[in-house]
């Protein structure tokens, strides 16, 4: 495996490019195996409920995952948990409770979080706790290849042993700091650990060098390569990740003798005011206190809105720009179903797919979807209902793609709601019609009136480049 990927200059058609954070650019995808891409995602550790900084990956390379399997790939996704953690430990240590209901109750409050999103499930969701065997028999390896050893109870990588540690985060040997603090067992101080001795009181499994648990970056390697092999296309997880967890899965492949990821994507941050969402910041919005603000679709659709490696500032105003967003698709659809007739995916357009082509360009991609929604606004409005059925399956077919389709079962929720609001837009498209054929007969007085009689009725019609739009008072577009 070569140190560093070329990073290609010139596009070919129809080719998905994807940044790659190794290399430090946009390089040409293709899969390992013809036909077939593998990709494991970096989970949740277990500790507390989801926020939506946690989820924002889910969303991200779901789309992702989406789009390889629309362009006739099959996807094998693994996106891992763990359930053994020093976090989770002193937290059900402290609530009083065993550290493996702890980490199952969390493990269940993330999988509920990335349902109500949308989120496709993992091919597979392995545990932590489920692959301690492969932990042992990699560390084994690296210990024979003298990279590794056995100190105080403890077992370490040797960073220094690898000549080009530090590759994917550009960080130099001599300034690594792995955050671990003072080990006796260690060497040098610049090593990580691959095996933790058993302290009183905690989990612990035998191995070799004593009863123990795993260290945090070990794990991920021997899920990775348990699941997808010794090489695989694609590593994916939150752009925090990159140093010490991803630079360390790098070094323990790589010494031992593996090709691990190909490819490796990395999501920006949720912030607020600038921050890293986080509990340590206390700036923490739980997905359950969200969803009491906006629809579950409407989250889902903000949360992936922005491009995955670029940061998303995190306000209300921007959540409620979203949502606005997000319902003008819905109710776009819902009036070409109500006067036309069925809605069924049709196709994406090109430009669609030549921006998630570009790098999962998403915020590309949804622009595409709302010139679409206006071109058939124009054609629903002067009577073209062909015109107006063709871009309403187009659409269905592109938020599919974004896992934020409008029509699709799973989100359409509203109801007795959806209902009332089909009827009211057939009697408000006759008064609007009526209104448009007075000003077309430069009757003003007529037009005034009508748009009057349905203000006073709460609803607000409103002349713009797509043709007349009506809005209730209370401001959601129609």
């Amino acid at each position: 495996r070569p140190v560093s990927w070329p990073v290609v200059t010139e596009r070919p058609a129809a080719v998905m490019r994807l940044y790659d954070t190794l290399s430090g650019g946009v390089r040409d995808f293709a899969p390992l195996r013809p036909g077939h891409v593998s990709i494991y995602l970096c989970g949740a550790t277990v500790q507390g409920l989801p926020h939506i900084g946690h989820v924002r990956s889910g969303v991200a390379f779901d789309v992702l995952r989406r789009w390889l399997t629309a362009k006739g790939f099959d996807v094998a996704f693994i996106r891992n948990v763990t359930d053994i953690d020093d976090k989770i430990l002193t937290k059900a240590a402290d609530a009083g409770r065993p550290w493996w209901e702890w980490a199952a109750t969390y493990e269940r409050a993330f999988s509920a979080a990335y349902d109500a999103l949308g989120v496709l499930p993992p091919s597979a969701e392995p545990r932590a706790t489920g692959h301690i065997t492969q932990m042992v028999e990699l560390i084994e390896r690296l210990i024979e290849r003298g990279h590794a050893y056995a100190g105080d109870g403890d077992v370490y990588f040797d960073v220094a042993s690898l000549p080009d540690y530090g590759k994917l985060s550009g960080h130099k040997v001599e300034d690594v700091h792995q955050g671990e603090g003072v080990a006796t067992g260690k060497r040098d101080q610049r090593d990580f650990t691959l095996w933790k001795g058993a302290k009183p009181g905690e989990p612990s499994w035998p191995t070799p060098w004593g009863r123990g648990r795993p260290g945090w970056h070990t794990e991920c390697v021997a899920m990775c390569e348990a699941y997808l092999g010794e090489q695989f296309d694609i590593h994916a997880g939150g752009m925090d990740l990159v140093f010490p967890h991803h630079e360390n899965e790098i070094a323990q492949a790589e010494a031992a003798g593996d090709g691990f990821a190909r490819f490796w994507l990395h999501n920006g941050w949720v912030t607020m005011g600038g921050e890293k969402m986080s509990k340590s910041l206390g700036n923490v919005l739980a997905i359950p206190a969200v969803l009491q603000r906006v629809r579950a679709a409407e989250l889902r659709y903000y949360l992936g809105s922005a491009h995955y490696r670029s940061m998303l500032e995190f306000s209300e105003t921007a959540l409620t720009d979203a949502a606005r967003a997000y319902t003008g698709i819905e109710d776009f659809l819902h009036r070409v179903r109500t006067r036309v007739g069925a809605v069924v995916p049709g196709e994406w357009t090109a430009k669609f797919a030549a921006a998630l082509d570009d790098d999962l360009a998403v915020p590309a991609a949804l622009a595409e979807v709302h010139a679409v929604r206006a071109e058939g606004n124009r054609a629903l409005e002067s009577g073209d209902h062909d015109t107006a059925l063709n871009r309403a399956m187009s659409i269905r077919a592109m938020m599919g793609i974004l896992g934020a389709d409008p029509l699709d079962e799973r989100w359409e929720s509203r109801d007795e709601t959806s209902a009332a609001l089909a009827a009211v837009d057939v009697l408000v498209h006759a008064e609007v019609k009526r209104r448009e054929d007075a000003r077309a007969r430069r009757d003003w007085a007529e037009a005034d009136a009508i748009r009057d009689r349905l203000k006073q009725a709460g609803i607000e019609v409103t002349d713009t480049a797509d043709g007349p739009q009506w809005s209730l008072i209370d401001g959601t577009d129609k």
